[in-house]
């Protein structure tokens, strides 16, 4: 490592210290002079008419409640279109339901109230008559389908007719819940004099929020305000502002008060939007040495009643990924997504990476129990070798070694325990291996960084943190370029009044694009500083160099005095205080670039009861590729977090509705998370093969816990079962019932 250099130094979050005193402001710790609290009148019925909507007059006086109509005109969600796929926007999710509901716990009405226990006890008295119809639940008996999205390349029949061996299976993941610590919420309030609304909101970004609130209010962008404060984990989850939050930003302006919501935990268990919930029939095509030929993939997947901005997404990133690391050059994938009377589906970590990872690996699985081939050996033959690498769905992959990751992932696992726990003849153990391959980047971001003349480095990002640890990656970032210590460098985000314009924090593209930005607009600073050094000493600007002392002559015992007048036979420096000095010094960049691919290989070690089904993880092993690590000890963070929902998905973790829509999973007395007891030893190792794409060679790394583990442990347990698969959660009775 280069003297002073801050990229790939194990600095800790600079914020814990303040996390941790409960020194925090979240969206809950905010209020304002007269603030008003809403709650949510909320469908009973997955699929029923509204009749009639009734508020009784016996209403307090100070109570008022808003239906859709009351807050016309309002546009229903924006929906975005993913590259190449079809997708009915006429079906955008409405900000409160008027002639129909299609979830359970869908808004109807808002309640607005001096507080939020007067505005929950109102809501009880508000009458909303329905008329109930049929419910669809599965995506395969939808009739309505709201995006579709395809690929095809090579001669697929061709391929299919001519090989050794064809191997098929059906797979299926079920929603999930983000369940973050904080749930969604806002604090709304509008200033009629200068006609600007502003919203405080727990969001992944302000970007997002700023231009569908703009949407769906039909108001100009530059008369909204988005500030988002500390914020208590989304993993996906808060990339679209919720229905209620636009609501109440209505609301506020529209009774000239502020309006304020929190979601208590049953509200987000059951309206905010989940992830997964996708099923799969994939078939392969493998010639007599275990070469596959091509691939056919078809996907359905469930995306709720209605569409928000992201949720065609995940099911696209889900079809465009479907091969994996493997150089499959024949393909066919078409992705389905059906209406259900289910709350909508969205991005949750991972976002159709998980998805498409675990099919794939485990039809590979599947392939290497038919051709008698080892698992690694086939998996090991048909890896990818050469970049860029053009994928049949038109993905391109700028870099990575995936054989190299599995030659780490094998050598960290070992060989198989000898003995798993307890006697041979009462558990049955497994081990599962699975490679992964994710996107990450693309679209822009922008970073604006000013010397002050105190000598801080004040920097202005586009892309705000919600747990990632920008604050201090994008000071190690800037500090290795400035050649200062990070101390001098303060990071700002989250108002959309100041923050540079950008896209915005999800999908592992934060250091990729934001980081890139933050090192772009560095190196103008020091090129205007290296200029007015170069003033400074006499010299001419190719002269001048940059140390961590500051700009001097990079001609030995060559330089004028730092008045600029005269010889002087020895080097004078220049620092960044004395060039503060003269006026502040400020540049900013804008960068964007191509998607750039993550990868990894991971193992897993897992034990099942013969007599109860009882599932355990004994160890996993992670090796995650994610371009040059500008903090490794985050990066660190990230894989375990990752992975550690992974096992949650595999273990507990399911959305479950019953026959007639209604959630079963409101609590997590239901839905259960893992606690640190259930964490299995979690071993990990890095592999750097650097983009190409962007000046720091970074990738993504906060999606491939939850992608590499899930496809791992899954293999585990249809090894341990004997080639048996089942789908996950991979409950005891689920395990019990497969024995």
């Amino acid at each position: 490592m280069a003297a002073g250099a801050k990229i790939g130094q194990p600095l800790p979050r600079r914020e814990d210290a303040r996390v941790l005193r409960g020194q925090t402001r979240y969206l809950d710790d905010l209020t304002r002079p007269g603030v008003a609290h809403a709650a949510f009148v909320r469908s009973p019925h997955a699929s029923a008419r509204i009749t009639s909507i009734t508020v009784p007059e016996t209403l307090p006086a100070e109570v008022t409640v808003l239906r859709a109509a009351d807050l016309a005109p309002l546009r229903a969600f924006p929906v975005g279109i993913p590259a190449g796929a079809e997708v009915q926007q006429s079906e955008a999710h409405p900000v409160l339901a008027e002639d129909e509901v299609r979830y359970a716990g869908q808004a109807v009405a808002i309640v607005i109230a001096p507080s939020r226990a007067l505005a929950e006890d109102a809501l009880e008295l508000v009458e909303v008559e329905y008329e109930p119809g049929p419910v669809t639940l599965a995506p395969r008996e939808s009739k309505l389908r709201l995006m579709r999205w395809s690929a095809r390349e090579g001669d697929v029949e061709g391929a299919f007719a001519d090989a050794a061996h064809v191997v098929s299976g059906r797979y299926a993941l079920p929603r999930l819940a983000a369940a973050p610590i904080e749930a969604r919420g806002c604090l709304a309030e509008f200033d009629p004099e200068q006609d600007l609304l502003t919203v405080w909101c727990s969001a992944q970004d302000v970007h997002r929020p700023l231009a569908q609130l703009a949407h769906i209010l039909e108001r100009p962008a530059d008369s909204i305000r988005v500030i988002v404060p500390d914020v208590g984990g989304a993993f996906g989850s808060k990339g679209v502002v919720a229905p209620e939050v636009a609501a109440a930003a209505a609301a506020a302006v529209r009774l000239g008060r502020p309006v304020k919501w929190t979601e208590d935990r049953l509200e987000n268990l059951i309206g905010s939007y989940q992830g997964r919930g996708i099923e799969g029939d994939l078939e392969l095509a493998l010639d007599g040495d275990g070469r596959m030929l091509a691939l056919r993939a078809r996907l359905w997947a469930d995306l709720g009643g209605y569409l928000l901005s992201t949720t065609a997404i995940p099911p696209h990133t889900a079809g465009t990924l479907i091969a994996g690391c493997y150089d499959i050059r024949v393909a066919d994938v078409e992705v389905l997504g059906m209406r259900t009377h289910k709350v909508p589906t969205g991005p949750y970590r991972g976002a159709g990476r998980p998805d498409a990872t675990y099919m794939l690996e485990a039809l590979v699985d599947r392939a290497a129990r038919q051709t008698g081939i080892d698992p690694v050996s086939l998996r090991r033959r048909n890896l990818i070798r050469r970049f860029p690498h053009r994928t049949p769905t038109g993905l391109e992959y700028d870099s990575g070694d995936y054989e190299r990751c599995l030659d780490l992932a094998l050598e960290l696992a070992g060989d198989r325990p000898a003995s798993a726990p307890g006697p041979p003849a009462d558990v049955l153990p497994g081990r599962g291996v699975a490679l992964y391959v994710e996107r990450a980047g693309g679209a822009f971001e922008s970073a604006v960084i000013a010397l002050h003349r105190d000598g801080r480095f004040v920097i202005r990002s586009s892309s705000s943190p919600h747990g990632q640890g920008h604050d201090i990656t994008f000071a190690q970032i800037a500090a290795e370029r400035l050649r200062v210590g990070v101390a001098q460098i303060e990071l700002r985000f989250g108002d959309s009044a100041s923050s540079p314009p950008g896209t915005g924090t999800f999908g592992s593209r934060s250091v990729a694009q934001a980081g890139s930005a933050v090192a772009q607009a560095a190196d103008q600073v020091v090129a205007e500083g290296r200029r007015r050094a170069a003033a400074r000493l006499g010299l001419e600007v190719e002269a001048v160099e940059l140390t961590e002392a500051g700009f001097r002559s990079s001609r030995a015992g060559e330089a004028g005095d730092a008045g600029g007048s005269g010889r002087t036979g020895r080097a004078r420096t220049v620092t960044w205080q004395q060039l503060a000095a003269e006026g502040e010094l400020r540049s900013s960049a804008r960068f964007a670039s191509g998607q750039v691919f993550s990868s990894g290989a991971y193992v897993a070690d897992v034990v099942i009861e013969r007599g109860t089904g009882e599932l355990s993880v004994c160890r996993l092993v992670a090796v995650d590729d994610a371009g040059t690590l500008i903090n490794p000890l985050l990066a660190h963070g990230q894989v375990i977090g990752g992975a550690v929902q992974a096992l949650g998905e595999c273990l507990t973790e399911e959305a479950v509705f019953d026959d007639s829509g209604q959630p079963r999973s409101g609590s997590f007395l239901d839905y259960s998370l893992l606690t640190a007891a259930e964490i299995p030893p979690i071993v990990t190792g890095e592999v750097e093969t650097p983009s190409p794409l962007n000046p720091l060679g970074a990738k993504g790394a906060g999606e491939g816990g939850a992608v590499g583990a899930l496809a791992a442990v899954a293999g585990a347990v249809t090894d341990a079962l004997g080639g048996r698969e089942v789908a996950p959660p991979f409950t005891a009775e689920k395990l019990w019932r497969a024995l």
